[in-house]
């Protein structure tokens, strides 16, 4: 078994429909989709005869996979009515789509039967040429899952796909490395019966993440329903939605339970009715905003134009008591004095528990994007245990020796982490070169002195480093506000010194 993405985008160049690598992977993911749902159903329905039960897809009989897209037999021979050109066109464009879109589900449906009319809800066939869509839909019709090195590798080019969004233009909001999902995970230590959620879940790179690190925990078959259905993802875009869907059952997550919605559409009233999660992992998308009628789903405490702090005001009340969190946010959460931020930052310290605040270097998330990140974990404590942060650790993790930025060809890796880890066993003040602190504790009452500024354990000094145009943007940007924060602080305090010595 072997997919090979560059000869299929190779083929899509072709196609005067289909116009960027965004596009491209659209058009090749539904196809996927539809592929490697196939292999799953034929396992299904084998197991329900051994079971003896009928099963019944969802999908119509003759939109099944082997009814429209197989070009060739068992023996390799070719199917004469096999379709391509302007009638596979017509098929897909007027009978496959349509249908998919229109299919029937209820609450009462599978999970595994939802995610065909989710992933098609809003996907298109960009491809104006039948004979270069055949091409391709042969090409992924190739695919066989017949043991473990088979789902191995198909998992692994799939990462490799899902890489191709950092450099694809906006899509790269979409997908957090591998390396920081891994770590987070790890950090959260979930166990088999843990309810987890990532609510703006993009490529579902945590949940999977998540999924591996339980599967040593398995040992029965309660054990794996559990490890399949107890995940809960919710993503508002339809590119990054089909692309878990479909990592999900490369990896082996045959029931996911994911939402194609927006989560900040719950007015925030209503989010205590609603179901908790014991683990929260999340990288929310940040420096976009949403639109007012969004925001005014929140009350004016936390009512912000900046999306990441929205999706903090919704973790914050989803999280379950007891329950572990570990969300990416830029500096400018840190550092931030607008209302929302605040009264976040308040919350943090008050209500829950801030225990950790880990900086990372500005260049994990490049090239798209090269703004410094943070991983805020925090907990939520439960009836017996007290409310509130007393102390929050910072840790700043710097660029491994040697490598002076990450990149498209040089990405982060499990083990640049190690650093902290060793740290972590044994949590001591570190100081650089220059006496700056690297890693240090500060109490609730000191974080509350500094107007709830969270720039600590930063990164002082850099090397000067020429930046793509958006990017210097971002970072400009940044900077200004830092400035301005520091700015208001020194003026608030000389006010204060003027009405005290009045």
């Amino acid at each position: 078994m072997a997919l090979n993405i560059k000869s299929l985008q190779d083929i899509m160049r072709q196609d005067p429909g289909v116009d960027g690598d965004a596009q491209r992977m659209n058009q090749i993911i539904w196809i996927l989709f539809l592929k490697i749902y196939d292999i799953y159903e034929k396992r299904w329905k084998t197991a329900s005869l051994l079971q003896g039960e009928i099963y019944e897809s969802i999908i119509p009989k003759d939109l099944a996979w082997d009814s429209w897209a197989k070009s060739k037999n068992e023996q390799g021979q070719a199917i004469k009515e096999a379709l391509s050109g302007d009638e596979l066109l017509d098929f897909i464009n007027n009978t496959l789509f349509p249908t998919l879109k229109n299919l029937t589900i209820t609450k009462d449906s599978p999970l595994n039967q939802k995610i065909v009319k989710k992933a098609f809800e809003d996907t298109n066939n960009y491809m104006k040429k039948g004979i270069l869509l055949r091409q391709v839909i042969n090409t992924i019709d190739d695919i066989e899952i017949q043991s473990k090195e088979d789902k191995k590798e198909l998992s692994f080019i799939y990462e490799s796909f899902l890489k191709t969004l950092q450099s694809a233009g906006n899509a790269g909001e979409f997908y957090t490395p591998r390396a920081v999902t891994d770590f987070v995970i790890q950090m959260l230590e979930p166990k088999i019966g843990d309810k987890i959620a990532d609510l703006a879940c993009g490529t579902g790179g945590f949940l999977t993440s998540a999924y591996h690190y339980l599967e040593s925990q398995i040992k029965t078959a309660q054990d794996i329903q559990k490890a399949n259905s107890y995940f809960y993802g919710i993503e508002k875009k339809q590119l990054p939605f089909i692309l878990a869907v479909t990592g999900f059952l490369i990896n082996g997550i045959e029931n996911p339970n994911l939402d194609h919605s927006n989560t900040l559409e719950i007015p925030f009233d209503a989010l205590s009715d609603l179901e908790t999660f014991d683990i929260i992992a999340m990288n929310p998308p940040y420096g976009g905003a949403e639109t007012k009628e969004i925001q005014s789903n929140f009350p004016s405490e936390f009512r912000s134009s900046e999306t990441a702090d929205l999706f903090m005001a919704v973790i914050c009340e989803r999280l379950a008591q007891g329950g572990k969190a570990a969300v990416v946010l830029p500096d400018g959460f840190l550092f931030g004095n607008d209302t929302a931020k605040i009264n976040l930052k308040k919350k943090l310290l008050d209500e829950l528990n801030l225990h950790l605040i880990l900086r990372l270097p500005k260049s994990v998330f490049a090239p798209y994007t090269s703004i410094t990140t943070n991983i805020l974990f925090f907990t939520k404590p439960d009836l017996t245990q007290a409310r509130g942060t007393k102390q929050t650790w910072f840790y700043r993790l710097d660029m491994p020796e040697g490598i002076k930025s990450f990149g498209k060809t040089k990405s982060m890796k499990l083990e640049h982490f190690d650093p902290f880890i060793k740290w972590n066993t044994n949590r001591v003040e570190l100081s650089d070169e220059s006496g700056n602190f690297k890693a240090k504790s500060y109490s609730k009452q000191e974080l509350e002195s500094r107007d709830y500024n969270f720039d600590l354990c930063g990164f002082v000094s850099e090397e000067e480093e020429i930046l793509e145009p958006f990017a210097l943007m971002e970072q400009v940007r940044n900077e200004r506000e830092r400035l301005n924060h520091t700015l208001d602080s020194i003026m608030d305090k000389i006010a204060q010194i003027i009405k005290d010595n009045a």
